[in-house]
């Protein structure tokens, strides 16, 4: 669960035609980001949405189609607003960690990521599956181009595929979140860091 250095910004839904339309598209989210922190995202009509963050239902219908368009209009921004993607000095695992535990210290935006990428399977074409094919797409790019360096520098074993260990610290990212959501006392830094000792170069 970790944001792309540099990423163009998506616009999901409709964006507003003019400057004010832009500005009160972003002031809906940000009302929808501290709602969702407080009471999760889970069972709630876009009309009930827009109740709870004090807009009309033709106002959320404006700029989004649909409840699952909004929510990851929310998850997008709320992520925007983080800085997740570290500095170029910073390996693939750090920048991997430190994404980990900023999102498990926002409340609700692990719940939030889970329950989208879990809506993202159900079709094709849908605001979530193409958001989140995308997202995972530049994840795996920009880790592949760390471990690729690292491996260059003599800092990552030399045995392993950068793209195919990309994807792994992903997987293994995203499940121990899970995992950690279920139960918290999961060490998620820690666990994570274990990879430190699996990529270490072989002597």
């Amino acid at each position: 669960m970790t944001s792309q250095e540099n990423a163009p910004e998506a616009v999901i839904g409709r964006a507003g035609s003019y400057e004010k339309g832009v500005a009160r598209r972003q002031e809906i989210l940000d009302r929808a980001i501290e709602v969702f922190r407080e009471r999760g995202a889970g069972g709630t009509s876009l009309r009930s949405i827009a109740q709870s963050i004090g807009v009309s239902h033709a106002a959320l219908l404006h700029y989004f189609d649909s409840r699952e368009q909004l929510l990851v209009a929310v998850y997008e921004r709320a992520e925007g607003q983080r800085d997740t993607s570290g500095d170029a000095a910073e390996s693939a695992l750090d920048v991997l960690v430190k994404a980990a535990m900023i999102n498990v210290g926002v409340p609700g935006m692990v719940e939030l990521y889970t329950s989208l990428v879990a809506a993202s399977l159900a079709a094709e074409g849908t605001p979530s599956n193409e958001f989140f094919s995308a997202r995972f797409a530049r994840i795996r790019d920009e880790l592949t181009q760390r471990l690729t360096a690292e491996q260059a520098a003599g800092r990552l074993r030399g045995d392993v595929e950068p793209a195919d260990m990309a994807a792994l610290l992903i997987a293994a990212s995203d499940g121990l979140q899970i995992q950690w959501l279920l139960e918290p006392s999961v060490q998620l830094e820690r666990t994570l860091e274990t990879f430190s000792i699996l990529l270490a170069p072989t002597s």
